[in-house]
């Protein structure tokens, strides 16, 4: 087994520089791989439309993919994805997004509410674990 830790240059860096994007299991026959908590923040790293649960969601989709593809994986081998949302209303706008980023069978999921998020106009947080075959 290796460990590597990674921030693709496909995605702009971790906010602030304080993790990694991806930590990548390689394991015979394939890989697995734990994405961190993404948040809809443009490439500076400014909160782009915020309070809104749909545009924050597609623009953490985005993120993600590249993550994913960085590593050749996609949406189709995620197995578990965990949504922090600050208001459960927003679970609506969130699963519309989500429905289209997965229109086959969805993987194992976890969805909490949270109290915050660490800047001022996020309403979620979306992590991924996925497998490279």
């Amino acid at each position: 087994m290796k460990l590597t830790l990674d921030n693709p240059a496909s995605v702009a860096a971790p906010y602030a520089n304080r993790f990694s994007h991806v930590a990548r299991l390689d394991l015979p026959g394939g890989a697995l791989l734990t994405l961190s908590g993404q948040v809809a923040v443009d490439d500076a790293g400014a909160v782009l439309a915020p309070g809104e649960a749909g545009p924050q969601a597609e623009r953490v989709f985005e993120i993600i993919g590249g993550l994913l593809a960085a590593h050749g994986a996609g949406f189709g081998d995620v197995l578990h994805i965990r949504t922090y949302l600050l208001d459960l209303a927003d679970l609506p706008a969130y699963a519309a997004v989500r429905r289209e980023v997965f229109p086959g069978p969805p993987p194992a999921s976890t969805t909490v509410q949270v109290s915050g998020l660490f800047l001022p106009g996020l309403v979620l947080e979306v992590e991924v674990t996925a497998a490279v075959h």
